[in-house]
């Protein structure tokens, strides 16, 4: 077989690819081993085995051990609709990040007292080091971890105020419009920024991925007069979600 400039390890993965992908390695399937992809493609044992990392990263084939490598279940996607705009009458945790009025699930929620990391203070316009309340919430639908999201609010806004805890008092569990406007801060804007990185350990845990899957991160930040008053980073799987945002023409 002929490879010409591409890598060969990069063509004899994407051969694999396009086999899995069109169903002639169906799901489940055990990958043709090491020393048959090598006398198939007529490669090396290194160029074998770099091909069979580059599947697993892309998270399209698992290893069991002592079996082998097997391919895995694709998941269909499912969506994630996303909007400025916030349901009227108060909305949850989980309201607030899923804008689709359908939508329905749990979440678990944990708030602490923190220092502003650098990249934190430097969303919130705050120095390194002032303290924020940092809330981590493990969203559910249907039972199945879904999202993850960490969110960031300056002690300088909330702090002494019934709803310095998010998940406590007289608002616990409304969205942060909501809470922000009891105590005379409105906010009148919110940007999100949309990018994709490997998945941490920890997240694909929770998350239910494996090593090497991809997540997308949304970084959210809630404004009132052009003050940054909550910033958060919303994490979910790439390969079982599709977000989708709601953009009125004005």
């Amino acid at each position: 077989m002929t490879f010409g400039e591409q890598p060969a390890y990069l063509r004899v993965a994407g051969d694999l690819r396009k086999k899995i992908v069109d169903g002639s390695l169906p799901p489940h399937t055990r990958l043709p081993s090491q020393a048959r992809i090598r006398e198939e493609y007529g490669v090396s044992d290194t160029v074998a085995l770099e091909a069979r990392k580059v599947l697993m990263a892309e998270g399209l084939v698992e290893g069991r051990s002592g079996s082998g490598t097997y391919v895995r279940e694709r998941p269909v996607p499912r969506r994630i609709a996303r909007s400025g705009f916030r349901p009227t009458g108060g909305a949850t945790p989980f309201r607030q990040e899923q804008s689709d009025g359908e939508a329905r699930g749990t979440w678990e929620s944990s708030s602490e007292q923190a220092e502003a990391s650098g990249a934190v203070a430097e969303r919130l316009g705050l120095q390194p080091g002032d303290r924020v309340m940092c809330t981590r919430y493990l969203f559910r639908e249907a039972g199945e971890a879904m999202m993850l999201s960490t969110s960031w609010e300056p002690l300088a806004v909330t702090g002494r105020t019934p709803v310095m805890l998010p998940e406590e008092g007289p608002l616990g569990g409304m969205g942060v419009v909501e809470r922000m406007r009891a105590i005379d801060v409105i906010v009148d804007n919110v940007t999100e920024e949309v990018g994709a990185r490997p998945g941490l350990a920890e997240e694909l845990h929770a998350l239910g991925g494996v090593p090497g899957h991809v997540v997308l991160v949304i970084q959210r930040t809630y404004y009132a007069s052009g003050r940054p008053v909550e910033t958060a980073d919303v994490v979910v799987p790439a390969d079982r979600y599709r977000v989708a945002y709601h953009l009125p023409v004005k």
